[in-house]
């Protein structure tokens, strides 16, 4: 992709957008000391996005173009409706040079350009928490995947996968976060239903989030597993599990990221 290598310890990062998950990503960057901010770029006019990035230090000029005027690594993070006339707009002033990543759900890389690599983080990248999914361009180069690979690990875990799976990623890892922040929120609910404080509640809901994932992902057990070590035979527990599986819980999940990754799809068509 690049003609020649980018240095790794020099280059300078930009945003084409600046939403919640352009944002989300160069504070991670930043927090990991993968860059400084004031190797970070974005445009934006409006007051409130423009004080979102400042606040930790990334420069906000006014154009897109002076974005990739400035920078090596530009990350196209707008929405899937627009973001080929915004390709389109900026082809001008694209270099060989420069290393384009998008992380627009639903738009493949055939509909950008073959210089592109696709990558679909998610927004917990802003506490260096992300789960990303990286697919390389045609013309991209093994260089330039570790490159993308150590940005984007550097803001979590980060994974290869063949793009026709990026629908399923949407809908799993993308809107994933959405979906375990409604569940916090209820499990915070239930709590002050059976009498806890509010900020007990919550605290003790995403804290007990937090801990199920840390040993979901290191403890080496199947999910399955750690839930029967939870669930006493006739215990507190297994009667909580009782009323999920009453209400549909686990299928509504499964409907849930397959209804996401149908909308990624349609997106892709469009």
């Amino acid at each position: 992709m690049a003609t020649t290598p980018i240095p790794s310890d020099t280059f300078k990062l930009g945003f084409i957008g600046a939403g919640k998950m352009a944002e989300s990503i160069a504070r991670g960057v930043v927090n990991s000391g993968v860059l400084p901010p004031s190797r970070i770029f974005t445009a934006h006019l409006g007051a409130q996005r423009r004080e979102a990035f400042q606040s930790f230090g990334v420069s906000v000029v006014d154009q897109n173009r002076q974005v990739v005027e400035e920078c090596d690594v530009v990350i196209f993070s707008v929405k899937p409706q627009i973001v080929k006339d915004v390709v389109l707009q900026l082809r001008p002033k694209l270099t060989e040079k420069q290393l384009l990543v998008s992380v627009v759900a639903g738009t493949k890389l055939k509909d950008l350009q073959s210089r592109f690599i696709r990558v679909m983080p998610n927004t917990p990248a802003a506490v260096e928490m992300a789960a990303s999914v990286i697919s390389l361009g045609g013309t991209a180069t093994e260089e330039d995947g570790e490159l993308i690979e150590r940005l984007f690990g550097a803001v979590g875990k980060a994974w290869r996968a063949n793009e026709k799976l990026f629908d399923a990623i949407t809908g799993l890892s993308g809107s994933g976060p959405a979906y375990i922040f409604l569940a916090i929120e209820a499990l915070a609910d239930g709590g002050v239903a059976a009498g806890l404080p509010r900020e007990l509640a919550k605290g003790l809901a995403a804290q007990t989030v937090l801990g199920a994932a840390s040993m979901a992902v290191n403890s080496g057990k199947h999910p399955a597993q750690l839930k029967d070590d939870v669930a006493s035979p006739g215990g507190t527990t297994i009667a909580g599990i009782h009323e999920l599986e009453k209400g549909g819980f686990r299928g509504t999940l499964i409907n849930a990221v397959v209804a996401a990754a149908k909308r990624g799809h349609e997106l892709s068509q469009s």
